[in-house]
């Protein structure tokens, strides 16, 4: 099914809810092109001018069904396309006229394959829009008594569109989760809840649920009520509305391991209900799969909760032995190992959330950046600043990313203050951005500056957590880091700067 609804948009002469009930229509219209046996083609005035009786007016098709239970007559797709000069008189005619139009009404038979029901579409005595059927007349043949239901059902659903009874804007039925179709099976009632009508999918569903017996003549909220006290569940209070076909909605019924969705349709005339239809569908396999995904989901959010915990478990034994350790070098080693396997730990949880290709790492980062600062140096006084955006980033980046981020500003905070820290504050701020290189790919820009006492005079040597930082760098990310002075307000040196660029890689890479 397609869709085209610009002109709802920018209609002026469109009341409250109009576009809501044609938009509802297109939504639940493949029910009644599947009945109907009938591409479904809903036209629209093409200007702002189209409720006024103006001569010369043209149409534009906004939205195109084709069914599902026979073939189809529209093969070319329409939606956006003005009407066709054999059309136009008879739609015309039924948007001028409120009335329903045949193709042979205008004395121009439409093909001999095909033919053509134009129906008015009215909401509070203005024509909304016309809706049109095209059906095919060459394979006419005796019909079957399914074949005669679903094509009274057809008309009785026919008459309430064109009122603007149905669809109701106030209930929505979603496709998810097994959402019944025509061809899934239906069930008519009459208007005491009695089935009249079951198509033999309809008798298969029910059957998996243990109804054996004949469907029509019984109650279908007496089979209901049956299959509840069978199962010996809780009581649904609202069910009986929709087994006896009162109310639109949508519920399920679960017996013997299996599981039927049903959606009832009332259906009215001239105010009254006089029968309703219920469509049905085996859901059993669905539902067996549902449960294996959601056992699934339940043993992977198991494993990240223990990974986690062990992370946390390490990082905690690494503390308690750097208590324990008399080396003031030893204490400082562990330290750094406990501030790594946090930082693990912590994008790991975050990361365990979600199972999406690609991550918003924007506050993740804000809050390693932060944490970095304070794990290195709890006791002085450090401010830290990120500017520019991460944006999504894949799982595959993220973990590297942060360690690199943990250990350059844990660098730059344990040897930024000199030998005279008192009374001074350090600023680390972290700008990044992306870019594109010289053949296109993007690619992420991080720098990370601060205003300290900047990098020796003359050659140093990188200690092992810088050692790491290159590692990653160049393993994980594909990319290269630099150290350089930074530059103050005045422009003399201060502080250090250090400059990572690698490519934004997809996961896998």
């Amino acid at each position: 099914m397609a869709v085209f609804e610009d002109p709802l948009i920018r209609h002026p002469h469109l009341h409250p809810g109009d576009a809501d009930w044609l938009h509802a229509l297109v939504a639940d219209w493949q029910m009644l092109s599947d009945l109907a046996f009938s591409d479904l083609v809903l036209w629209f005035p093409h200007t702002a001018e189209g409720f006024v009786t103006a001569e010369g007016r043209s149409y534009i098709a906004l939205a195109q069904a084709r069914p599902s239970t026979t073939q189809t007559v529209v093969h070319r797709d329409v939606v956006g396309d003005r009407i066709r000069a054999d059309l136009k008189p008879m739609v015309e005619r039924a948007w001028r006229y409120q009335v329903e139009t045949n193709s042979s009404d205008e004395g121009r038979p439409a093909p001999a394959r095909m033919r053509v029901t134009a129906i008015p579409l009215i909401r509070g005595g203005r024509t909304l829009a016309v809706m049109t059927l095209h059906f095919s007349v060459t394979t006419l043949r005796t019909p079957s008594r399914l074949e005669l239901t679903y094509r009274r059902c057809a008309s009785d659903l026919l008459v309430m569109v064109r009122e603007g009874r149905w669809p109701e804007t106030h209930v929505e039925f979603s496709a998810y989760g097994g959402a019944p179709r025509v061809g899934d099976g239906l069930l008519r009632l009459d208007v005491e809840g009695k089935i009249t009508f079951a198509s033999p999918n309809a008798v298969s569903a029910l059957s998996r649920l243990g109804v054996a017996d004949s469907l029509e003549g019984r109650s279908l909220a007496g089979i209901g009520a049956e299959l509840e006290r069978a199962a010996g569940g809780v009581v649904d209070e609202t069910r009986p509305l929709l087994l006896t076909g009162r109310r639109a909605m949508r519920a399920e019924l679960e017996a013997h391991g299996a599981a039927v969705t049903l959606r009832s349709i009332p259906l009215y005339k001239e105010g009254e209900r006089f029968a309703a239809l219920v469509l049905c569908r085996d859901v059993t396999e669905l539902r067996r799969r549902d449960r294996q995904l959601m056992s699934k989901d339940a043993t992977i959010k198991e494993i990240h909760h223990r990974v986690k915990n062990n992370l946390q478990t390490v990082s905690a034994l690494l503390r308690m032995q750097s208590r324990r350790m008399d080396s003031q070098e030893g204490r400082e080693g562990l330290r750094r190992a406990m501030r790594r396997v946090e930082t693990i730990a912590m994008v790991h949880d975050s990361l365990s959330k979600g199972l999406e290709e690609s991550v918003d790492v924007d506050e993740l980062m804000r809050r390693q950046l932060r944490l970095a600062a304070e794990m290195a140096q709890s006791e002085r006084r450090v401010e830290t600043r990120l500017t520019g955006s991460f944006g999504q980033l894949s799982p595959d980046m993220v973990t590297p990313l942060a360690l690199v981020i943990t250990e350059v500003v844990a660098n730059a905070v344990e040897h930024g203050f000199g030998p005279d820290p008192a009374g001074r504050k350090l600023v680390v701020q972290m700008s990044v951005r992306r870019s594109a290189d010289a053949a296109g790919r993007e690619r992420l820009e991080l720098e990370i500056v601060d205003d300290g006492v900047g990098l020796p005079a003359e050659g140093w040597e990188p200690g092992l957590g810088l050692q790491i930082v290159k590692t990653l760098v160049r393993g994980e990310l594909s990319g290269v880091i630099e150290w350089s002075p930074g530059q103050g307000p005045d422009g003399e040196p201060s502080g250090t700067q250090v400059m990572l660029r690698a490519p934004i890689l997809g996961p896998q890479h």
